[in-house]
């Protein structure tokens, strides 16, 4: 038993010592001396190309820049590519043309390996880094600006005063704001004073003048009178048993006391 104890503790044990070579061996496989002259080639053409020619490489087709890389020995995909170009020139706009670079140092990270060399711009020294992958492309370069502790602290100073100013700057004017309250009533009452003496009453409407009353027409009334008289003569002569011939009435009144018996 302790025997096979001791085979299987044997055989995981060259099993790791297998797994550490191997990693080892991944490593070692790495052509260092390839991917540092496809950085130098990059780098060098970076430095003697104008914005004109980076201009007419990505006007050109994925087909001409594609043969274009393979004719440079550049194993760099087409946007990869365009992006590195983006990267350096936005990185010599902002420190100056590139001067002059050093030696590259290898490192890997879990992507692949990296080239890094100490770059020396017109304003300022840098970093710049390219990354490849596993099967050796260049996959990406950046450019790392390098401060110093007096630059870093002098760049935290400067935020520190521009972000307290800010503040100062907002509080200031709302102070200002909030000591202006105080002529809103002023002004409200003021408002209101313009508003009575713009107002203006409408005038009363005229009464409407009084309708004149209509004269009776004189010839109804007397047509009426005559009627009456012709009425009463008739009934007095007929109860008289005479003729309408033998009297005549002159006029009517009404009398105040109307008993009939």
């Amino acid at each position: 038993m302790k025997k096979k104890i001791s085979l299987i503790l044997l055989v995981l044990t060259m099993a790791l010592g297998l797994a550490g070579c191997g990693a080892d061996e991944k490593s070692a496989d790495y052509d260092t001396q390839s991917m540092e002259t496809c950085a130098d080639t990059v780098l060098q053409s970076f430095q003697t190309m104008s914005d004109a020619d980076f201009d007419m490489l990505r006007s050109y087709s994925d087909f001409q820049l594609n043969y274009t890389l393979m004719s440079s020995g550049l194993p760099i995909a087409n946007d990869d590519f365009l992006i590195m170009m983006d990267s350096y020139q936005n990185a010599v706009k902002e420190y100056g043309e590139l001067i002059d670079y050093g030696e590259f140092e290898v490192s890997e990270s879990k992507d692949g390996p990296i080239l890094t060399t100490k770059a020396e711009f017109e304003n300022k020294d840098a970093d710049i880094v390219l990354n490849f992958d596993d099967e050796e492309h260049m996959t990406d370069m950046s450019v790392n600006i390098k401060y110093t502790i007096g630059q870093i602290l002098e760049k935290a100073g400067m935020n520190t005063l521009i972000g307290m100013g800010t503040v100062f700057l907002v509080l200031i004017f709302i102070a200002f704001i909030i000591s202006l309250f105080r002529f809103i009533p002023a002004i409200e009452a003021k408002f209101k004073g313009n508003a009575k003496e713009a107002k203006v009453e409408a005038p009363a409407k005229p009464a409407p003048a009084p309708a004149a009353p209509v004269a009776e027409a004189p010839a109804k009334s007397e047509m009426d009178q005559s009627q009456l008289i012709a009425v009463i003569t008739a009934a007095i002569a007929a109860s008289e048993g005479t003729s309408t011939d033998g009297f005549i009435v002159r006029s009517i009144k009404r009398r105040k006391n109307n008993n009939w018996k």
